[in-house]
């Protein structure tokens, strides 16, 4: 099977190979990454409200993961950059490619939505329309990760999860790029490039990323043929700009992920010997006009996946799917201490499964006012109205606030408070089943309605112009009529009666302990309850994450160690019920060496300590793994 992939891998090595020889040829004129990141990057958010808006006048709870991070982490996935972060958990079914559910604040992974550079990644061919966390990996592209926690990401359309908002690099400057290559444990090797230019007129930036991963065996009951369950992944991305005039500029973005996953138990009878081969192209032509006080954005977006599952070499299962949207985002600001932010979409959501097709429409529309009283107090208000072709009208709703002390010695303290709701519709997966010739009582009987979900927040943010930021969040929300599969019988899809519950507290620290010198780390307490009473499975009660960064004097060396743990979870297992998952901790360490200017070196070596856990009972989870590798840019 692993031949399916050898012409991509042959392309994937030749354009990566362009890049290194194009980077030789210029390296007498060597320079630093073109990025030229802005220096108050860190300070505009524009997850919260669709456009930019400066972080001080944020009243929810952000964080972000900026590019020196993604790299200097080095993880080839996202999902394992993603629990580094406050409030989020994942469980794992094995090693990279294989089944990840990220949780925020203790809600479902199809309850986030994730949104690469505008494009929605939600997967209509899954059980649940949600992202797919597997086959997400940490390309050269990636600028900027923004996560928005809880269910305040009205403006989307998104549940109680909240947003993931990933921004990939655009070109600038003279033509420049990067060519890289890792390997390390389980036989990994990770080919990375991009290409990229970029001026008054227009930019373009290209990247290719292929991984090739032995794995190890991810299930403990494969102890017949106890095989290596290997992974492949190319992604190829684009993004072309065109500056029409000094107002507009035009812009096309696209990605394809192809990629081959070795897995074990599927099929009936059961067996080890599984693959599934996904095939996920997604694009967006967008127009972005700026006209004096108001400011315009009209795309058109798609996102098709196809899927083929195979059993002892067979074919198994296959589906194809579909995500189209069509948007528009306006914005005006009639004053300096106002702004109005209002706009539509009309989404299409078809599957294709064995040759049956079905398919949903859904328009939104959606308007969020923005003020501030003077330069401490800032509020927000908004409301989305969708209109669903098989569940109705919805209102989704938020508020927030934020107001600002300015400190002695230039430390300020932000006091914010948000509150939010959400829906998800049954997915068409969800609702045919339950009407299929697999379903039986109860769930048979059932007739799926949508999801509900609402929720509020509060925190303290403290910043010290020395560095030390401190946040403190406390959080509680629920989902109401709730989804889930009948794991006792396996008749289908139920509907819980009443709500599940998911409160606690999220604590973020940064502390400079010497100019080359600082710690960051974050504690989450997650307490969540099903409609019985029952805590539910997978959230720890208990995740936190302790980091040490350094760097030198000469800013070539940097190190990062972090020490994660995760505590007070559970599993449940079929006929015998819930099963408490044993604590762990995890320590990984990575760095990288700066040569010189166009020349880096790196290494990072995961879970340190060769503990020996579980995330989800009956699967295997990676041991010490080292890997190493180098950039070279130009």
């Amino acid at each position: 099977m692993k031949s399916e992939k050898t012409s991509r891998k042959t392309l994937a090595s030749g354009v990566i190979a362009g890049f290194a020889f194009l980077g030789f040829a210029g390296a007498a004129a060597a320079q630093a990454d073109n990025d030229n990141e802005r220096d108050d990057l860190d300070e505009i958010v524009v997850t919260s409200s669709r456009i930019e808006v400066p972080r001080r006048q944020i009243g929810t709870a952000v964080s972000i993961i900026d590019q020196k991070e993604i790299e200097l982490r080095g993880f080839s996935t996202v999902v394992d950059l993603l629990r580094t972060q406050p409030g989020i958990g994942v469980s794992s079914n094995g090693g990279i490619g294989t089944t990840k559910s990220l949780r925020i604040r203790g809600e479902e992974g199809y309850r986030t939505m994730v949104i690469i550079d505008g494009v929605k990644i939600s997967d209509p061919t899954g059980t649940q329309v949600g992202p797919n966390f597997a086959h997400l990996m940490t390309t050269s592209d990636l600028q900027r990760i923004e996560i928005l926690r809880g269910p305040q990401g009205f403006m989307y359309g998104a549940d109680a999860g909240g947003v993931i908002n990933i921004l990939t690099r655009q070109g600038r400057g003279d033509i420049g790029g990067l060519a890289s290559a890792e390997f390390g444990a389980f036989s990994t090797q990770k080919l990375d490039g991009n290409f990229s230019a970029g001026g008054d007129s227009g930019d373009f930036f290209v990247s290719v990323t292929d991984i090739s991963v032995d794995g190890f065996n991810v299930r403990q009951s494969d102890t017949v043929l106890a095989d290596d369950d290997g992974y492949e992944n190319t992604t190829l991305h684009t993004k072309l700009g065109w500056n029409a005039t000094k107002n507009l500029r035009l812009q096309l973005v696209a990605r394809n992920v192809d990629s081959r996953t070795e897995f074990d138990g599927c099929g009936f009878p059961s067996t080890n010997d599984c693959v599934s081969n996904t095939d996920q192209t997604t694009y967006r032509a967008s127009a972005d006009y700026t006209a004096g006080k108001f400011t315009h954005l009209f795309a058109v977006s798609n996102m098709s996946v196809e899927s083929s599952n195979f059993a002892d070499g067979i074919d198994s299962f296959s589906t194809d799917g579909d995500l189209s949207r069509v948007e528009y985002t306006g914005s005006v600001k009639p004053t300096d201490a106002m702004t109005f932010v209002y706009g539509v979409e009309f989404q299409q959501e078809e599957i294709i499964s064995n040759g049956a097709r079905t398919d949903r429409d859904q328009i939104g529309y959606y308007a969020e006012y923005q003020g501030k009283i003077n330069d401490r107090f800032f509020i927000s208000a908004g409301a989305r109205f969708d209109d669903n072709d098989d569940f109705g009208k919805h209102t989704s709703t938020r508020v927030s606030a934020a107001y600002v002390q300015d400190l002695q010695g230039g430390a300020t303290l932000k006091y914010r408070a948000s509150i939010g709701t959400g829906f998800r519709a049954p997915s068409l997966f969800e609702v045919a089943y339950n009407i299929g010739p697999f379903a039986f009582p109860p769930a048979s009987g059932v007739t799926l309605t949508e999801e509900s979900s609402s929720g509020y927040d509060v925190g303290l943010e403290y910043r010290s112009a020395e560095g030390l930021a401190v946040e403190l969040t406390y959080f509680d929300q629920q989902i109401e009529d709730e989804i889930f599969f009948d794991l006792s019988g396996f008749s289908g899809y139920l509907q819980a009666l009443g709500d599940s519950q998911s409160r606690g507290v999220e604590f973020a620290l940064e502390v400079p302990l010497h100019e080359r010198w600082n710690v960051v780390s974050n504690l989450t307490y997650n307490d969540t309850e099903t409609t019985d009473g029952q805590q539910r499975i997978r959230r720890p009660k208990y995740l936190a994450n302790l980091g040490i960064r350094f760097r030198s004097s000469n800013e070539k060396l940097r190190l990062l160690a972090n020490y994660r743990l995760s505590r007070d979870s559970v599993d449940e297992i079929f006929g015998v019920g819930r099963v408490p998952l044993e604590d762990y901790e995890v320590l990984d360490i990575s760095g990288a060496y700066n040569v010189n200017e166009s020349f880096e070196v790196y290494a990072r070596l995961e879970n340190v300590l060769d503990k020996d856990y579980q995330e989800v009972v009956g699967f295997n989870t990676p041991g010490r793994a080292g890997y190493a590798g180098v950039r070279f840019r130009f």
